[in-house]
């Protein structure tokens, strides 16, 4: 069934938003009632539960209805949390004992603390619970990298108008790959594009400076909520949320200090920037190992998505170690840390679905380079060295190894990150290192950022670039094009996956379809 786009909210928050020169819009009003003018939004949805997110203006009382028809002739009751300024009004209500692979329409109403006859006007979404029936298939979107490099929200370009072709496909849910905000990455009232005519963003207090202070982080999600295409999508299309750098601050890693000549700081220790930011995340995403208000908890879990598909969330950011030449010959903690390590090859060889999604913040092959301390240090994964395994490469080539060695079939990397689209097929037979089995990464993003020429290969697993569309120059605004996201589609039938890689507006640039129950491809 098709989902119902919600009609546009266009008002914005009063008191945090200033308004570029030119622009004309509207403000948030106050009025006796809490109100939900930031959207609902869905997310981890499975067989027979979902979580559903909202942030009130003030203290409310979180109540979710939800129903099988879009006329709530027949709704079933939950309470939520009473949200509060712990969680910066936001608050996530996990609905229970769902049907699976069914519409489910849901409406949040707040209600005030002191008088709960008093509730805003309902805000609606809905999403599908996950099929238990195979033949039902499975149909997702991907893509990252939101409001980079100054590249803010312009309502005269659309605004962040991708979430609308991604939304027209009608998928089952969105799998956002990292970079939501960019919380290092200022948005000032405009910036200049090549043919001299100005790019008018969206600014807001939060968003003049790089984030510091937990308000800060906090703004950061709130500005980019302040798009109504992102507000409508997410009323329609539950989300898988990862993490990676940006939602601290670029390139970042555990244990990390900021040079004193970085004088935007003031808080030089990483540690606390990313505490502050992992919490902020947990308050505005509907992510259930991570509890709103709470310093603590994960990024990567699986999600079952029925008998085609797993997807296995991964953070390659919390639990790395520093970024250096990455010529080490022994890494043992490497881009994801030996617990989560473990704890992903005990879940992919727990797996009986039949396509194993790798959800990856960050590229395997593609060579990232880190100049942000003054020394050519490695980001992701792959350091340029062709040869045999070093560095983090250790801790993957296990990996790949493990998914020989105990024939796990089905796997396929999605990532994001790079700021271009392509795909890349790796290959024992021209790999320096040749004790695993053929796989495909593809990547896409970004949604709205500054796009950047395709990097380099590492030949160290053999991978072969067989699409790739990326532009010759660095930091390409949104207006002049390189935006992009990918889609994947199970058929029921035959279980093929079909990858699609697309432009803004939905163009499919490239296609492959692989085929079920094969180790590697």
């Amino acid at each position: 069934m098709a989902h119902r786009l919600l009609p546009g909210r266009r008002s914005l928050l009063k008191g945090s938003l200033a308004v570029s020169a030119g622009l004309a819009l509207p403000a948030f009003t106050r009025s006796g009632r809490p109100s939900a003018e930031w959207g609902v939004q869905a997310g981890d949805v499975t067989r027979d539960s979902a979580l559903v997110w909202v942030r009130s203006d003030r203290p409310a009382r979180m109540i979710v209805e939800t129903s099988a028809t879009e006329s709530f002739r027949t709704v079933r009751r939950v309470r939520g949390p009473l949200m509060g300024p712990g969680t910066d009004f936001t608050g996530t209500a996990r609905l229970r004992g769902l049907p699976p692979g069914e519409q489910v329409h849901y409406r949040v109403l707040l209600a005030d603390p002191d008088d709960p006859r008093r509730t805003s006007a309902p805000v609606a979404g809905t999403f599908r619970t996950v099929p238990d029936r195979r033949r039902d298939g499975v149909r997702f979107v991907w893509s990252g990298d939101l409001a980079g490099q100054g590249w803010g929200i312009n309502p005269a370009f659309g605004g962040y108008r991708i979430f609308d072709a991604m939304a027209r496909l009608d998928p089952d849910f969105f799998l956002f790959s990292g970079d939501t905000v960019y919380a290092d990455g200022p948005v000032a009232a405009t910036a200049e594009l090549p043919d001299g005519s100005l790019w008018r963003n969206v600014t807001t207090e939060e968003k003049s400076k790089v984030a510091e202070t937990l308000a800060e982080f906090r703004g950061n999600f709130r500005y980019n909520l302040l798009d109504e295409n992102l507000r409508r999508f997410n009323a329609r299309v539950p989300s898988i949320v990862q993490w990676d750098d940006h939602e601290v601050r670029n390139n970042w890693y555990p244990g990390q200090r900021i040079a004193d000549t970085d004088t935007r700081y003031t808080e030089k220790s990483v540690d606390v920037l990313a505490a502050r930011a992992r919490r902020a995340f947990g308050e505005y995403f509907p992510v259930p190992t991570l509890r709103p208000g709470a310093r603590e908890g994960r990024v990567h879990r699986v999600l079952r998505q029925g008998p085609l598909l797993d997807v296995f969330v991964l953070d390659m950011r919390t639990y790395r170690n520093a970024n250096s030449p990455g010529d080490q010959t022994v890494d043992p903690q490497g881009i994801l840390g030996r617990e989560q390590l473990d704890w992903l090859k005990r879940e992919l060889a727990r797996s009986r679905a039949v396509w194993k999604v790798i959800a990856a913040d960050m590229p395997v092959g593609l060579v990232v380079p880190d100049t942000t301390e003054g020394r050519p240090h490695v980001e992701a994964v792959a350091q340029g060295d062709p040869g045999a395994p070093l560095g983090r490469e250790l801790q993957i080539a296990e990996l790949l190894r493990f998914v020989k060695h105990r024939r796990i079939t089905g796997t396929v990397w999605l990532t994001a990150d790079v700021h271009h689209t392509s795909a890349q097929h790796y290959r024992p037979e021209r790999a320096a290192f040749g004790d695993f089995e053929p796989f495909w990464e593809f990547v896409s993003g970004p949604l709205n950022a500054g796009a950047f020429p395709a990097t380099a290969l590492d030949g160290t697993f053999g991978p072969e670039r067989v699409f790739v569309k990326a532009p010759d120059t660095a930091n390409v605004s949104p207006a002049g094009g390189y935006q992009f996201f990918g889609e994947v589609d199970i058929d029921g039938d035959s279980g093929e996956l079909t990858v699609r890689l697309r432009e803004m507006d939905g163009t499919v640039l490239f296609r492959k379809t692989l085929q079920p129950g094969l180790v590697g491809q």
